[in-house]
């Protein structure tokens, strides 16, 4: 020991005896050390442990899915769990990526615009998340860059390693102190033969060796291949994918088979060989007709507890918390499939063709239906190549229209002859965002008789701009991170639908993603003319709820209500709009009214 002290002292950033502990020692930072792994304030080894779950052989595996019900059947035990997703492009944000690639732009109380995957988590796990929860290449390296031009890194060159792999242990770190989780679940988006992903992975394997045995769970999600022209299952692509992964020095401790089917024993039976994974560890998930289902598939196969016993956090389970979290989750899951009733809702936009474009509005209206007790249908539309001599056409058989948030000119004249129709004909509406301000504009032109009108995000130079661009967005410029963004109280008028449907409240909270909003000089104009402004910005002119009193269901708000949608508390404006619904396609039975509807799904879970 007096020669390895000898050879030790020779390094100066680090003085490691026998009685120190191994992350204490990486953790110093100076000029002579190799290590670079800086720990945040506040906190304590082996308080948190890490599940880190990645893919293998393909992307959209699920493995945002996986997480999240693995992380509730945790959270049900009584555990504090935070889930963070690690993704591998440059971008700083998700706030500027097209929802054909990357499906919706899911946004934050606290503004972040990041992955759909983080609605996952917040509709599973029913906690509001925020930016400590979400984590870009373009996030890592800026903080990096940053860093290094205040001198932080004390002139050295700053490399893949240990600096990068340090900045991303330094993100998982902090989220442990700030959250103080029993439980981390990290996803990593991609593959793990993704080259932007490397670096995530290294940090993984350090990390774990820094943490100590039984401080991480490594999970592998592959891929189980069924060509039909052979008529069985093929494990090769899966072994070869996992291979890959324990090349880069992650050792699975839990293999999950995703398929269309289940996968056999043979094939878990190689993967298990193959990988050096126990059989029992090696567990099938296939398909499912609802991703509420598939926290029951994992506790079936008992992998909630295979996970505790993997961390050693046994001792913090609470058996009657589980109980009693669990019978409520049946209760909501024993509805899926059961209802009696139907009603079919007309999504109208110009990225149906994508249907991960409105995810959180298809989720909101699935718990707004199971809560209410009826299957919810929907009818895609694509507004492009609508006029208003057709848009009658499109809602033969639909029982309610929602018309959700965009942005451009492209396929806003037909969401405003889908608007008219609905007002006319008395169909159940809900505008969203843009479907906010072409309610507005729709009204404005064919009721208060301004024929120009229009909104300058349109048309610049139109006659009546009763939609503006926020006084706030006019000096700006770009694109990211700007808009008036994340949760915002809304002031809500007594005695309006909308108060009633918020259970008789006077304040509520929404998210918001928008840069335009009703010009306060139209207001009076639309307000004479039968148009209430349920909802306003407590501290601003900013129109936030509308509403048609004469309308069966006329709604819309600036706001995105889908994004604090949950299972077991339903939103309650898509309660309405459901209700309202049921009403339309169910004349002749005794149907409560929206309002009477929601408040009774509101208790339904309670």
């Amino acid at each position: 020991m007096e020669h390895v002290s000898e050879l030790a002292g020779k390094d100066q950033g680090i003085q490691m005896t026998k009685d120190q502990d191994l992350l204490a020692s990486v953790s110093n930072v100076s000029t002579d050390s190799e290590f670079f792994s800086p720990i945040p304030p506040g906190y304590k080894k082996g308080r948190t442990r890490y599940v880190f779950v990645m893919g293998t052989v393909m992307s959209g595996l699920g493995k945002g899915i996986f997480s999240s019900c693995l992380a509730k059947l945790m959270q049900d035990k009584g555990l504090k769990v935070a889930p963070i997703k690690l993704e591998g492009y440059l971008n700083v944000d998700s706030g500027t990526l097209n929802p054909f690639r990357h499906g919706e732009v899911f946004v934050l109380d606290d503004g972040m615009e990041c992955d759909m995957d983080l609605g996952t988590y917040e509709r599973l796990l029913d906690q509001d998340l925020s930016r400590a929860n979400f984590a870009t290449s373009g996030q890592i390296f800026s903080a990096i860059l940053h860093k290094e031009r205040h001198g932080d890194y004390l002139g050295r060159d700053v490399q893949m390693i240990p600096h990068v792999t340090g900045e991303v242990k330094l993100k998982l770190r902090t989220l442990a102190a700030q959250s103080q989780a029993d439980v981390i679940f990290v996803e990593i988006g991609g593959t793990v033969g993704d080259l932007e992903n490397a670096y995530y992975i290294e940090a993984m394997r350090e990390l774990a060796y820094e943490e100590g045995p039984n401080s991480c769970c490594f999970v592998a999600l592959t891929y189980i291949l069924e060509p039909k022209t052979l008529g069985e299952q093929k494990s090769k692509a899966a072994q070869l994918g996992i291979k890959q992964l324990m090349q880069l020095g992650i050792q699975p401790d839990i293999i999950v088979c995703r398929a269309a089917s289940p996968a056999t024993k043979t094939v878990r039976q190689k993967i298990s060989v193959y990988s050096n994974v126990p059989f029992d560890r090696v567990v099938s998930v296939p398909d499912s007709t609802s991703i509420y289902k598939i926290p029951a598939m994992l506790r079936e196969v008992g992998l909630d507890f295979e996970v505790a016993r993997l961390l050693k956090i046994e001792d913090r389970i609470n058996l009657r918390h589980e109980r009693i979290a669990w019978a409520k989750w049946c209760d909501f899951t024993d509805r899926i499939g059961a209802a009696r009733r139907k009603v079919t809702i007309a999504m109208t936009g110009k990225y149906t063709s994508v249907r991960d474009s409105y995810a959180s509005i298809i989720n909101a209206l699935e718990h707004a239906g199971l809560a209410l007790g009826t299957d919810v249908d929907i009818k895609w539309i694509d507004t492009t190549d609508i006029t208003g001599a057709d848009a009658g056409e499109q809602f033969e058989q639909a029982d309610g229209v929602i018309v959700p948030g965009g942005f451009g000119t492209r396929g806003a004249e037909g969401k405003i002859a889908c608007i008219r129709h609905a007002r006319e004909h008395h169909l159940p509406y809900l505008g969203i965002c843009f479907g906010f301000q072409m309610a507005v504009i729709e009204f404005a032109r064919n009721v208060c008789g301004l024929q120009g009108a229009n909104s300058t995000e349109i048309d610049p130079h139109c006659a009546e701009p009763v939609i503006g661009v926020l006084p706030e967005q006019k000096e700006l410029e770009g694109l990211g991170g700007n808009m008036r963004l994340g949760g915002r109280d809304i002031a809500i008028k007594r005695g309006t639908q909308a108060y009633h449907l918020f259970g008789d409240s006077e304040r509520v909270r929404m998210r918001f993603r928008h840069r335009y909003e009703v010009d306060p000089r139209y207001i009076e104009k639309l307000e004479s003319r039968g148009m209430v402004f349920s909802g306003k910005s407590p501290d601003f002119p900013i129109m936030q709820i509308l509403e048609l009193p004469e309308h069966p269901y006329f709604m819309g708000t600036q706001a995105h209500p889908c994004l604090t949608s949950r299972p077991l508390r339903p939103q309650p404006m898509f309660l309405g709009l459901v209700a309202a619904a049921m009403q339309r396609r169910y004349p002749k039975e005794d149907l409560p009214d929206s309002i009477q509807a929601t408040r009774k799904a509101q208790k339904a879970f309670a």
